[in-house]
């Protein structure tokens, strides 16, 4: 996710941090650098030019002086991009909400509802999705799919080709539900047809939230995009996706705050909990490789729910943690992403991963999917007091004969659980499920060594 503009980000700052003197010509090397990056990331030329001429001229003002400047250049820097990135909304899901979902054809707009309804399901909403789009083929079915995966209900009718009488047919039951999430119809562009339909349809269903999806990879096109649905239907939020899957996502991002329609989540993948919030603040220490924990526990959220949550910290309170926890804790962490993609959220590991081989980390991968079959393997005695491998090896030999796996797979499972089980021992913090960013660092510094990929 714009990894670019990350890398070049993070060696701004390093250049201005470790600067003995900020004389011209360094200051002209980074403004280059910077206003190169951004503009690949599809951000306006002229918010490019505005944000480096205020970097140029603060960095070349003699009345500020030596380390001064340099935290002043920082942290303006810093300013100037939360700013372009717009302001963090939230949306409070109240008793009865309806969610309006509109958006041009092939934006994702039934995928971001089956992720949008698993993200506010797993958070105690008793939420439900509505198929009012009447044009696409096997739109209504595409969307009872979904939900399906994920016990959510779908109302639909296939035979039915007014939106308007699909609506009133299941309105009385959507009075049940906390939140009602509607998928609407598309179309190529944001015509006339298409704007008295969902002007009609947002009279009927009086949505709390009217939300625009677009895909991050149309760039700059974004601001007309969001100027026209916004004029259209007062959209009140943006969610935009395939930031995964483009180096472009700046223009998107930094044109929905343009035209003040907020960026409310972001998709960053195919799983449905890859949809995460959007935090301009986290979100750009993420891109300076400082980590995300809000993005992290909000992951942690839309793969376990909160009975689960409670249940694993009442046991970290009482010491108890075994190979039944450890499995519980590979297993979320498979649902939350690839490791990269976990290791950018976690302040310290960020770097790390830049530092570790592509191929190192699908070894790890590899290596994870061992460890599961290794606890498939183990007695119940063996999960439940995993100490007794250490004492009696040879159960460590028929472990790995029962899993299909190298025995030195056996061993490095043991000592990742003992270091897990020692981090949460040393940190009370973490049995609480209070993670703060200082916490994090301690834990960075003080185990990154220890574990391997």
């Amino acid at each position: 996710m714009l990894e670019k503009l990350s890398n070049i980000l993070k060696k701004t700052t390093d250049k201005i941090a470790n600067a003995i003197f900020l004389d011209k010509n360094l200051v002209d090397s980074i403004v280059k650098d910077l206003q190169r990056a951004l503009i690949e990331a599809d951000v306006n030329v002229a918010l490019v030019l505005e944000l480096t001429k205020k970097i140029k001229q603060a960095a070349l003002d003699g009345r500020i002086k030596g380390i001064e400047k340099k935290e002043h250049i920082i942290k303006l820097l810093h300013d100037e991009l939360i700013r372009i990135l717009g302001e963090k909304k939230e949306i409070h899901i109240q008793k009865h909400n309806v969610f309006l979902m509109v958006g041009l054809y092939g934006s994702g707009k039934t995928t971001t509802i089956s992720k949008l309804a698993a993200y506010y399901a797993k958070r105690g909403n008793k939420v439900c999705a509505i198929g009012l789009d009447v044009h696409r083929p096997a739109a209504s079915e595409q969307l009872k799919q979904l939900c399906d995966k994920l016990n959510i209900k779908a109302f639909i009718d296939e035979e039915e080709k007014d939106p308007k009488k699909i609506w009133k047919k299941y309105e009385s039951e959507l009075k049940d539900y906390s939140l009602v999430l509607v998928d609407t119809a598309g179309r190529d562009s944001l015509d006339n047809e298409l704007i008295k339909e969902m002007k009609d349809i947002a009279k009927l269903t009086k949505p709390t939230e009217t939300l625009l999806v677009m895909p991050a990879d149309i760039g700059q096109t974004a601001k007309m995009q969001a100027e026209g649905f916004k004029s259209a239907v007062d959209i009140s939020g943006v969610i935009i996706t395939r930031m995964d899957s483009t180096a472009k996502g700046g223009g998107a991002l930094t044109a929905c705050a343009e035209v003040k329609a907020p960026v409310i989540f972001i998709g960053t993948g195919e799983k449905p909990a890859d949809l995460e919030p959007f935090n301009p603040e986290s979100f750009l220490s993420r891109l300076l490789g400082m980590g995300d924990l809000q993005a992290l526990m909000d992951k942690v959220h839309s793969v376990m729910s909160e009975e689960q949550i409670e249940e694993t910290q009442k046991k970290l309170r009482e010491g108890r943690f075994t190979m039944y926890e450890f499995e519980q804790q590979i297993e979320a962490m498979g649902s939350m992403g690839s490791m990269d993609k976990i290791m950018s959220l976690i302040p310290g590991l960020g770097g790390m991963k830049e530092k570790i081989p592509e191929s190192a980390m699908e070894q790890q991968q590899a290596k994870v999917k061992n460890w599961k079959a290794a606890i498939k393997s183990m007695t119940k005695r063996e999960k439940e007091d995993p100490e007794i491998l250490e004492k009696q090896t040879s159960r460590i030999q028929r472990i790995a004969k029962g899993a299909g796996i190298p025995t030195s797979d056996v061993r490095t499972l043991i000592k990742q659980f003992k270091i897990i089980k020692e981090m949460i021992k040393s940190q009370s913090g973490l049995a609480e499920g209070k993670l703060d960013q200082k916490t994090m660092m301690k834990f960075a510094r003080k185990f990154g060594k220890k574990m391997k990929f």
